[in-house]
């Protein structure tokens, strides 16, 4: 079992032609994902890697059943390409592009709610979904880590990684990057809802970092609703006040997004925060022993 992404998923690639949906396409197939085509109106009917390129995301979900699409277009096109899969009404939407301007984000956000949120949006600005063992749609590495019980959310592509191969030994059902741009698709507490519901995740590792307030607000979720588990990493402890770090949403102003006051929310309603991702790891650890 796993959340949004199974062994049964059909995965589409937007910009599959291009140099990045060229290198992460071939990843995805050695990884045993199932990627059925590719999108680019201007090379549609002709193949790439040994796949269907199509002119339209309609028109390759009608031709292969695709459910996933995975967007590696330039950010300028991004939007566009974002409401193209909402307007065919794909399950999910992986948005993997890095240097999307927030207005487009907060424009194709907006639009799928419109259209009554039959998309689900990751990202963007992420390292996508992967389901160990089952699928894997993003540039999330398919050899660091074993299919398990734990479940992973993430805003930091690098620290899903290592969290990811810190705990190799019991492995994952799911671990999704949700992005850490200040406009993003599926949050924490989306996820959370998620591994909540998945019978076949016994605990929730949460990473976060500087600025905004989700993961205040993800504490304040994990207080009324959520019963197993969870662990948890703020990154950002030594970040100057005021200074943009890493990501477009890890700015702090005064103490509100700080590292330390993230921390403080998260502990007051029971989950153990890390100081460091390996000690992050070691805590998840001792839950999973103890199970």
């Amino acid at each position: 079992m796993a959340i949004w992404l199974t062994e049964n998923s059909k995965i589409i690639v937007q910009g599959m032609t291009g140099g990045e949906g060229t290198k992460h396409t071939r990843r995805m197939l050695a990884s045993g994902a199932k990627v059925v085509g590719g999108v680019n109106a201007r090379k549609a009917g002709t193949t790439h890697e040994g796949l269907p390129v199509f002119g339209t995301v309609k028109e390759a979900m009608e031709k292969t059943g695709a459910d996933v699409s995975v967007v590696f277009v330039p950010p300028a096109f991004t939007k566009d390409a974002v409401k193209e899969a909402i307007d065919a009404e794909i399950p999910l939407c992986v948005v993997i592009t890095e240097g999307v301007p927030v207005h487009d984000s907060t424009e194709f956000w907006a639009y799928a709610v419109e259209k009554g949120n039959k998309t689900r949006i990751i990202g963007p600005n992420c390292p996508g979904i992967a389901s160990p063992g089952a699928s894997n749609a993003g540039i999330i590495p398919a050899d660091i880590t074993t299919a398990g019980r734990i479940g992973l959310v993430s805003k930091s592509g690098t620290l899903t990684y290592q969290l990811m191969y810190e705990l190799r030994d019991f492995g994952f059902s799911t671990a999704v990057g949700i992005g850490g741009d200040p406009v993003i698709g599926t949050t924490h507490i989306d996820a959370l809802q998620a591994f909540q519901d998945d019978p076949d995740t016994d605990a929730i590792v949460m990473i976060g970092e500087i600025g905004g307030d989700a993961e205040e607000r993800a504490a304040a979720y994990v207080e009324q609703h959520i019963t197993k588990p969870v662990v948890a990493y703020v990154a950002g402890f030594t970040a100057p006040e005021g200074k943009t770090m890493g990501h477009a949403g890890a700015i702090v102003s005064g103490s509100a997004g700080t590292a330390q006051a993230k921390k403080e929310a998260l502990e007051k309603v029971g989950v153990r925060v890390g100081k460091t991702p390996s000690e992050t790891a070691r805590l998840m650890r001792e839950i999973m022993q103890a199970r």
